[in-house]
């Protein structure tokens, strides 16, 4: 298998490439509903923007996006509110780019997008100067409005960890009067980081028994000319689980970021059991560690998964509950309200459909337990709109072999748009 490009990857390139004085090809992008999103904005704000032709090499579901900008001080406030589609990456994101650039933003989305809280990224532009406002009772949901403009660096320390609100504070901060620091208790995904010190940004990271420290100076980016986007771990899950599940299953899946603060959820599979076998590639000086992965079927039980694991592998918690409620023993999944925050509340929509499929799952608060050593039953599933967990359900049925319904299975192109035909090329093969 060959994956779509990482989404945290793909937007955050699009992004940077619009604040960069230059031209930049990204190569590999995932081609899902979400990264468009981000590609409409970068367009919207006054970036020159066009896709390319795939080449014959370029991975099913991925895409080639050229971006020419003259930097931040070419962009403007669009003239129309940015649309940030069902990705909750383009709306946050989008606000620190966008908290820098002079004039009024709206940014707004789908109805599942505006009930997602925002408050954490409009917290600490407030803080830095930015006017940002929401809407809703409380003033906290999207429609977003932004009014860019002057900034001062900002001292935050989040209550929740977040990848998404730090790239928002990272992304402002360059525009920022004075340097930005960012302190996280628990490390999230450092791809914000990379790709911006690939780029001359002035960052420097520390870590110490508090936590980690992330320290910003502003300035501007410089363009890279290309970008290669590697394949996206969180869709790799879907497969390591699904070929440790399967009775008779041997898959390779190639070109797989191995960003070390993304590769939790192999880390909790190989925990439980899980026969997964990784082939570096040579550095190809992006500073992201990219490599091969075998999955192999295995006897999994179950593990204690604490808030801390859940943190480090908030995206791919559904389709570890399959594992888990597949698995022979006990599984806990501690510490997960997040999700309930994401495209639908996950908690409630993972459980309800194990549950209609026959497995045995109970929810305490923000804490998931698995009775494990069940299989999928045939049964009906709801998506709820939510790509994570259309193809949580898909790979329900194809590892147990029986007719698992899921409504609304095109969700899955927010992420994945492939997905199905990649479904479809295993279950011929098994």
């Amino acid at each position: 298998l060959r994956l779509p490009g990482d989404k945290s990857m793909s937007h955050r390139a699009l992004l940077y490439a619009a604040l960069a004085d230059g031209e930049t090809l990204v190569v590999g992008a995932g081609d899902g509903h979400d990264v468009r999103s981000t590609a409409g904005i970068v367009a919207a704000l006054g970036a020159a923007v066009s896709r390319e032709a795939a080449s014959p090499d370029d991975a099913p579901g991925t895409a080639r996006w050229r971006v020419r900008s003259g930097g931040r001080e070419s962009l403007r406030a669009a003239v129309v509110p940015l649309d940030c589609g069902n990705s909750g990456t383009s709306m946050r994101l989008g606000a620190g780019l966008v908290a820098g650039v002079p004039g009024v933003h709206t940014l707004t989305g789908d109805a599942s997008l505006q009930s997602r809280p925002m408050a954490r990224v409009l917290e600490p532009l407030t803080a830095m100067g930015a006017a940002a406002t929401g809407s809703g009772e409380a003033g906290t949901r999207a429609p977003l409005t932004i009014t860019g403009g002057a900034l001062r660096g900002i001292d935050w320390a989040p209550a929740t960890p977040s990848a998404q609100v730090k790239g928002c504070v990272l992304l402002a901060a360059l525009a920022a009067t004075g340097e930005s620091i960012y302190r996280e208790v628990v490390a999230t995904r450092d791809h914000t980081e990379r790709m911006l010190v690939a780029r001359g940004a002035a960052l420097r990271t520390s870590r110490d028994a508090s936590g980690t420290t992330v320290t910003i100076a502003p300035g501007e980016l410089s363009a890279l000319p290309l970008v290669t986007i590697p394949g996206d771990p969180s869709s790799a899950t879907f497969w390591l689980v699904a070929g440790s599940l399967h009775p008779d299953a041997d898959l390779l899946i190639r070109g797989v970021s191995l960003n070390p603060t993304r590769r939790h959820a192999i880390d909790l599979l190989q925990r439980m059991g899980a026969r997964i076998d990784e082939f570096p590639a040579a550095d190809d000086g992006s500073g992201e560690p990219v490599g091969d992965l075998r999955v192999r079927s295995a006897a999994l039980h179950g593990i204690d998964m604490t808030p801390t694991d859940v943190a480090l592998a908030i995206d791919e918690v559904p389709i570890l509950s399959l594992a888990a409620a597949m698995a022979t023993g006990a599984t806990s999944i501690r510490g997960a309200g997040e999700l309930c925050a994401k495209e639908s509340d996950r908690i409630a929509g993972v459980a309800a459909g194990l549950t209609a499929l026959g497995l045995t799952i109970s929810v305490t608060g923000d804490d998931l337990h698995f009775v494990g050593g069940g299989r999928p039953a045939a049964g009906s599933t709801k998506s709820l709109g939510d790509h994570r967990l259309a193809m949580t359900f898909a790979i329900a049925g194809l590892v147990s072999g029986t007719a698992v319904s899921v409504d609304d299975p095109a969700a899955a192109a927010v992420s994945y748009p492939t997905f199905y035909d990649d479904v479809a090329r295993i279950g011929a093969a098994a």
